[in-house]
């Protein structure tokens, strides 16, 4: 019988694994990379922080863009829509390191959080460059 996240992040504390879809590229390459997930604690989360959650019967992996009283906004690296109303209850597990060809980033590495910075700070205008690019494909085609 097949576990979920849940039992095994109640069992281990922590979880491997690696994804599937392209929302969190170019941090995470599906398929390729390995994520280690810890299980959230019950403190908050932090701006910035990578959370895996789940609605419904789907797990989702993305970053927390704003802190809000009561819950998130979360947005995928790759995307261009925000999600609100992300719950503490509906965190499982927060990112701590992806093993990339066999190096291990963790979140304190001094190069990820220029990334996270960029990529999170100008938020807008990585949306506007994702729709242009998505433009130019269908253009294309």
């Amino acid at each position: 019988m097949k576990s979920t996240f849940e039992e095994e992040l109640q069992k281990h504390g922590h979880i491997a694994f690696t994804n599937v879809g392209v929302s969190m590229m170019p941090l995470i390459r599906q398929n390729k990379d390995i994520m280690l997930i810890n299980k959230k604690g019950k403190e908050r989360c932090k701006k910035y922080d990578v959370v895996l959650y789940r609605i419904g019967n789907r797990y989702i992996l993305h970053r927390i863009i704003k802190v809000r009283k009561n819950d998130y906004v979360i947005i995928g690296d790759h995307c261009v829509h925000k999600e609100y109303g992300i719950t503490d209850q509906q965190i499982i597990g927060v990112l701590e390191a992806v093993i990339r060809d066999g190096k291990r980033i963790d979140q304190t590495n001094k190069i990820y959080q220029i990334y996270v910075h960029l990529w999170c700070d100008f938020l807008y205008i990585r949306i506007m460059i994702l729709y242009m690019k998505s433009l130019l494909r269908r253009i294309r085609r």
